[in-house]
Formats: structure tokens, C-alpha cells, sequence
């Protein structure tokens, strides 16, 4: 019966009895804010959005073969399309990691939004929804972790210790250990069944998902914006004829 429960049961729900459902729906509501802030002050730091805009100016200004709403529309398909299978990655290890931590990571937090906002208490939780919030979280460890353990390019590259840290790592090590510590506050709540430790790997939790919001501007996290921009940017040149740089199909020419 417990080990159902796990999987079953509103994580969420149990922190009614601490305090009022509004305290995880306003926490939510300021991760948002402070992803939005943290991406603005990235892009204002490193100046990315005026290199857009100039990229984009120079872009139209050297193009040689003007394209039409329907072929832009295509392009726009295409770069969709290859971010949902993280297609800029050449290696199928590092595709399938990435895949799993990037869908783990917007199962988890889709399913986190509705359970705290919807369903804040347990008599009212489908089953359904605590087992996805458990899929997605076990996703991003799965996949975050191979890529930590295996991946990193200091790791599989440059033969640093997996547990070599540096500011590079502040998205996936935050990304995992709020992952890591949501399933174990997940399973102590029907295991440990002490409210002290349980409210501890909570707080963990918070401190790990805390840290992965609100440190944006230091950290990768609005690399996932950026990459879809850059990649539609990159296909609109090669399309028009103003790249300067050689087309996916001459590298691989000259690879053969």
C-alpha cells in the first residue's frame, strides 16, 4: 500500500498541514518572475538581444534570394522541429540525454504548476498526475545524470573528475539535486513518515529548485532560449543566401 502511495499521491498536498496552499502558489509564481527577470538581465548583460537585431539587419541586408512567407514558415517548422529532438547534437548519446532531461525537466514542472494550482489538496489529485510528476523528475536524473557522470566535455574530453565543479554546472547540478531531493520527499512521505526529516528533504528541494530559478544570469538555463533563435537564425541565412559561414551540405561534401 505505501509503495503505491509513492506514486499516487499529491506530493504537494501534505504541505497543507504546514501552511496554506497560497505559499506554494505565490513561491511558483516568483520562480516565474525571476526566470523572466533572470533572462532579461542575461540578455542586457551580454548585450544578445542587440546581436540579434543587428544579425537580423545584416541578414536582410545581404541577402541574395529574398525568401516568402511560406518558405520563412518552413524554416520556423524545421528549427521546431530539430529542438524537439535536440537535432544540433551529432552524437545520439548526448541527443538521447538531452531529450530526457529537456522533456523530464517540462513533464515535472507542467505537472508541479497543476497539481500546486488546480489540485492543492489530495482528495481532489487524480492518480495519474503524482506518477508523471514522478516520471518527469526520474527523467532528468536519468538523462542529467548521464550527461554529468559522462558527458561534460571537461569530463569525457579533457579526463576532469565527474565531481569537478565549475559555474558551467550550476544549471545541471541544481537541475539534478532539485530532481534527486523531489523524489526523495516524494517517497519519505509514505515511508519515513517523520515529519521532521520529510520537511528537511523538503526543504532541500526548495533550496536546490530555488537555486536553478534565480540563477539564470549566471547559470545556462537561458541557453534553451537561446539555441532555437540562433538555429532559425543560422537556417535563414544559409536559405538567403547571406551566410558566410559553409552549408550543412558542403561540410559533409568535404567529409567524404
Amino acid at each position: 500500500m505505501g509503495a503505491n502511495l509513492v506514486f499516487t499521491s499529491n506530493p504537494f498536498s501534505g504541505l497543507t498541514d504546514v501552511f496554506s496552499p497560497l505559499v506554494m502558489q505565490t513561491y511558483i509564481v516568483l520562480m516565474v518572475v525571476a526566470v523572466a527577470a533572470g533572462t532579461l538581465v542575461d540578455l542586457l548583460h551580454k548585450s544578445s538581444a542587440k546581436f540579434f537585431a543587428l544579425q537580423m539587419t545584416r541578414t536582410k541586408a545581404a541577402a541574395k534570394r529574398p525568401l516568402s512567407g511560406a518558405q520563412t514558415t518552413t524554416i520556423v517548422v524545421r528549427t521546431i522541429a530539430e529542438a524537439a529532438v535536440s537535432g544540433e547534437f551529432c552524437r545520439w548519446t548526448r541527443r538521447v540525454s538531452h531529450v530526457l532531461t529537456m522533456y523530464g525537466f517540462l513533464l515535472n514542472v507542467s505537472v508541479t504548476v497543476v497539481l500546486v494550482f488546480v489540485y492543492p489538496t489530495a482528495m481532489q489529485t487524480p492518480a495519474i498526475l503524482p506518477v508523471l510528476w514522478d516520471l518527469g523528475a526520474l527523467m532528468v536524473l536519468i538523462g542529467g545524470s548521464w550527461f554529468f557522470f559522462f558527458l561534460r566535455a571537461n569530463v569525457a574530453h579533457d579526463g576532469c573528475s565527474p565531481f569537478h565543479l565549475g559555474r558551467a554546472d550550476l544549471f545541471i547540478g541544481s537541475l539534478l539535486g532539485s530532481a534527486a531531493f523531489g523524489l526523495l520527499w516524494h517517497f519519505a512521505q509514505t515511508t519515513i513518515r517523520n515529519p521532521v526529516a520529510t520537511l528537511a528533504i523538503f526543504a532541500l528541494y526548495i533550496l536546490f529548485s530555488t537555486l536553478l530559478f534565480v540563477s539564470v544570469p549566471w547559470s545556462k538555463f537561458a541557453h534553451m532560449f537561446y539555441k532555437p533563435a540562433v538555429a532559425f537564425q543560422k537556417k535563414i541565412e544559409e536559405a538567403n543566401g547571406s551566410s558566410d559561414l559553409p552549408t550543412t551540405g558542403a561540410i559533409r561534401s568535404r567529409g567524404r
